[in-house]
């Protein structure tokens, strides 16, 4: 949809709002645009840093906001595309982080079980720990280490996930199926690894440093990561995947439906099909875009 969009209106570039497409070398596992669409297509914020490499909020708003002045300098409109919900209110809604807490961080990550800091987590801020995955290491980190840093529930800072401030944004979300969702899901898998997904993972593991432990948690590359080392069989992998894949969507759905701002496109079969909703919309939105973009 956001592609067809930048067709429709020339002054479009696209930036991505997706904490794992800032990876090198991870092109097929998180759907990154291709070759041709990115000659096509202006994108933005994708390839910013190396797969051992990681990257928190600040780093990300601080690429964002050079990559917005400058296409304000060139009179572009920025489209933001990407499912990573903290990514996107930390942007949109000018997030600020909590502060950081070295001595506590470099004492809590020594601690190699990740489920079982998000237990611990759990008991000090319930309401943090439902927002993320268990295993998501990066985040539930943070999170204790604003915890038992501050003596405050990580989920207190700021202005709170539960504002919703009125934004200069207008934000779309597209209302697909459960059923339709997990086809999708599954076809995108099958896909993926037809593509070469598998030989992606080894090349990231066999790079020197190999993938770090952030990026390696991403949808996909932990179960044929697992599979590789031989832990999982393939067809073991591809399920755990998928299902584990199946149920990050519904956690996004809730995410994103406690956002009263988005405007909701019914999927009608195929995304592609909604773009002429889409396009006036967003000339509703931008006063005078017909003029700026042929």
């Amino acid at each position: 949809m956001a592609l067809e969009l930048a067709r429709r209106f020339d002054c479009v570039e696209l930036l991505s709002i997706d904490s794992m497409q800032v990876y090198k070398g991870m092109d097929i596992g998180t759907a990154k645009a291709t070759p041709a669409e990115l000659d096509e297509i202006p994108h933005h914020l994708i390839d910013l840093i190396e797969p051992h490499e990681t990257m928190d909020i600040v780093d990300f708003t601080t690429a964002y906001d050079d990559v917005v002045d400058d296409l304000d300098r060139r009179d572009r409109l920025p489209v933001l595309v990407g499912g990573t919900g903290l990514y996107a209110r930390s942007v949109i809604d000018r997030l600020e982080p909590p502060p950081r807490y070295p001595d506590v961080m470099a004492k809590i990550e020594t601690e190699p079980d990740t489920v079982g800091l998000h237990h611990k987590l759990r008991q000090l801020d319930p309401v943090a720990a439902e927002r993320m995955e268990p295993t998501n290491r990066r985040r539930v980190l943070r999170a204790l280490e604003v915890c038992l840093g501050s003596g405050r529930p990580f989920s207190s800072f700021g202005p709170g996930m539960t504002r919703y401030a009125d934004v200069a944004h207008l934000l779309i979300g597209v209302d697909a199926p459960r059923d339709v969702l997990d086809a999708h899901i599954n076809a995108r898998y099958d896909t993926q690894m037809d593509l070469g997904f598998l030989d992606e993972v080894e090349k990231l593991l066999a790079l020197d440093p190999p993938i770090g432990r952030t990026a390696r948690q991403a949808l996909g590359y932990k179960e044929l990561a697992e599979h590789i080392e031989g832990t999982l069989s393939l067809d073991d992998a591809l399920d755990t995947a998928k299902r584990r894949t199946r149920r990050f969507a519904r956690r996004q759905q809730r995410w994103f439906r406690r956002d009263p701002r988005i405007v909701w496109l019914e999927h009608r079969g195929h995304p592609g099909e909604l773009i002429d909703d889409l396009v006036r919309l967003v000339e509703v939105h931008i006063d005078g875009c017909s003029d700026q973009c042929s």
